[in-house]
């Protein structure tokens, strides 16, 4: 337990020398994994103390939150002295389609489709989410179809076509995304989650989570019929299962003791959460 623990140091200690911490954006992962699953509202306190497992100040949070709250991401309520948070319906929104890249089984099928969107309105980042790449003012380019809703003002065109050259890959950068995935798989390999605390647990099972998502929410989620030989995202998927595996009992029990409700949804996020919970690569 003692490896596993500074393991945890070594992963709090490259968190905070990553530049300025984004302290609001931990917050969203821990709203995604840990609070939704459970009811989908916290206490203010609770959130403290999951932020301070990865040494955040309690000060650090109330502003994060009052970014998020003024951002529109959460709605905050009062009961007597105690503050509750919970995803307003547009962080709902944002967090039902970033759960599904999050927690996904794996590259989707593909059978030779395309979606080509086109639009002039600034929905660069809705696009850029979905896994469309610009080809050219004012298109953008998909293989599959289009994974969540898109804006009535984008003009959607579907095709088939399997011949697919592949120096149309770069679009999609995937070196790039190689690069990152690689980076998580050199910084998570070594890690043991056997014999952990709950509080140890939580902590690395917020830090996995956490890193995994800033990739995956980069990736444009091509279908596996498209992608390199060797692609490294196949093994970071499987360590992450693994892993996640491996904490969700104790970091549970941390959940439990800290007072939030039993994962009482089904389908949804709590499928997602289930599916990487009960299945080890």
């Amino acid at each position: 337990m003692g490896g596993a623990r500074q393991d945890i140091e070594t992963h709090i200690a490259r968190l905070h020398g990553n530049g300025r911490l984004r302290v609001w954006s931990l917050i969203v992962t821990f709203f995604g994994d840990a609070v939704n699953p459970r009811g989908g509202r916290v206490a203010l306190g609770v959130l403290q103390d999951a932020m301070a497992l990865l040494a955040i100040e309690q000060g650090a949070v109330r502003t994060a939150l009052s970014r998020l709250a003024k951002d529109g991401w959460v709605v905050r309520e009062r009961e007597g002295r105690f503050s509750f948070y919970e995803l307003s319906p547009q962080g709902r929104f944002a967090f039902d389609e970033a759960t599904r890249r999050i927690y996904s089984p794996g590259p989707p099928e593909w059978h030779g489709d395309w979606t080509v969107a086109i639009t002039d309105a600034g929905h660069a980042d809705r696009l850029l989410a979905q896994g469309f790449v610009p080809i050219g003012d004012p298109a953008w380019l998909k293989p599959g179809k289009a994974s969540g809703v898109l804006p009535d003002s984008v003009l959607v065109i579907h095709g088939e076509g399997t011949a697919f050259p592949p120096k149309l890959l770069r679009l999609w950068k995937p070196d790039r995304l190689a690069v990152q995935y690689e980076a998580f798989i050199t910084d998570w390999q070594g890690f043991d989650p056997a014999g952990l605390a709950p509080a140890d647990a939580m902590a690395a099972r917020t830090l996995l989570i956490h890193d995994w998502r800033r990739i995956v929410l980069r990736d444009p989620d091509l279908p596996a019929a498209l992608l390199p030989a060797g692609w490294p995202g196949a093994t970071a998927l499987g360590l992450v299962r693994r892993l996640y595996a491996g904490l969700a009992d104790q970091s549970e029990r941390w959940l439990d003791v800290a007072g939030l409700p039993p994962a009482t949804r089904t389908g949804g996020v709590v499928g997602r959460f289930n599916m990487l919970r009960n299945i080890a690569v």
